[in-house]
């Protein structure tokens, strides 16, 4: 299930988005739904699904009772994707917060920069170099999510190929966890339309999805 409502800013790239993942769904045989519909978040709705991906959320999306049924679907197994702006998402929910595992703080243009690849053994990483060139909107977050005990950071950014890192020691841009009872995978890439056919970041996200959903370690 893609979700992809905006209470803030809105990305011009949701569509572009959209079309990837549907793309990839019928490329490797598993079902893509969309919508922005939050009446989608209930135990029923969500059983139909062994991932949820948030592209590109933006602020407060869930009431109370549809944050209850993403938490059960999680406990249950569940898995969450979260894309760029999914860490721009949900302030004020700590349990969102810890699954995202970094909250958005700022960014500087667009532009190019180096991202080192940590664990080159995920399946959204393995297909990688070492060093990943790549023009994207860099998020800084308000934390590293290395800090965050159970988390396992995939890739970060080498703040000085590019202007405008507010974590020069550490800037993580891709990780996972296991979560509350089912798997969580963010990556900060993904504001522009081009990254949706750019073959290296569409197999990064397939390859996040299919370690959310279980099928690949």
């Amino acid at each position: 299930l893609v979700f992809s409502r905006t209470a803030g800013f809105r990305h011009g790239s949701i569509p572009a988005g959209i079309e990837a993942l549907r793309g990839l769904g019928a490329a490797r045989g598993f079902g893509v739904d969309a919508t922005e519909d939050p009446d989608a978040f209930t135990d029923a709705t969500l059983a139909r699904y062994r991932v949820v991906v948030f592209l590109n959320t933006t602020g407060d999306v869930l009431d109370d009772v549809q944050q209850g049924a993403f938490e059960r679907f999680i406990r249950a197994g569940g898995g969450y994707v979260g894309v760029h702006a999914a860490a721009d998402t949900e302030y004020d929910w700590p349990w969102y917060g810890g699954l995202v595992a970094g909250y958005f703080n700022g960014h500087p243009r667009i532009q190019p920069a180096t991202i080192d690849v940590e664990d080159a053994a995920h399946p959204s990483t393995r297909h990688l170099p070492g060093r990943w060139d790549r023009t994207d909107e860099w998020y800084n977050y308000r934390e590293s999510p290395r800090e965050r005990p159970r988390v396992r950071v995939l890739m970060r950014l080498d703040p000085t190929s590019y202007e405008g890192s507010t974590m020069p020691d550490d800037h993580p841009i891709a990780w996972c966890q296991a979560y509350d009872g089912g798997r969580a995978w963010y990556t900060g890439g993904g504001h522009t339309d081009e990254s949706y056919s750019e073959p290296a970041f569409v197999a990064h996200l397939l390859g996040g999805i299919r370690w959310a959903a279980g099928l690949d370690d």
